[in-house]
């Protein structure tokens, strides 16, 4: 009998990491193609650092714009927050050349 090697059904955090990165490149890829005003130059490595640079973004971002916009997210019941992504998406696009959001509205 072959020794099977235990899971707890935790994932370590690197592949955790990896897995939230390659989700937001194919995130983004999708947008890319389903949205005319967003644009990438490069392949999937290309959009692999672009989902690395809007994870990093939402991290560290996200959450002091979301406290700052709290009047507007409780008055729209929650749908200020598709501004909020929005704008994460188009600072992706101020860090990196290669992936471009044509306008914010």
């Amino acid at each position: 009998m072959a020794h099977r090697a235990r899971t707890t059904g935790r994932e370590s955090p690197f592949r955790s990491l990896l897995i939230r990165i390659a989700l937001n490149g194919l995130g983004l890829w999708a947008a890319a193609q389903l949205l005319p005003g967003i644009h990438y130059d490069g392949g999937w490595l290309y959009l692999l650092l672009a989902g690395f640079v809007l994870g990093a973004v939402n991290l560290l971002v996200k959450p002091i714009v979301t406290i700052l916009s709290l009047p507007f997210v409780v008055l729209t019941l929650g749908l200020f927050f598709l501004v909020i992504n929005g704008l994460m998406v188009w600072l992706v696009d101020f860090f990196l050349d290669g992936f471009r959001v044509d306008s914010f509205l």
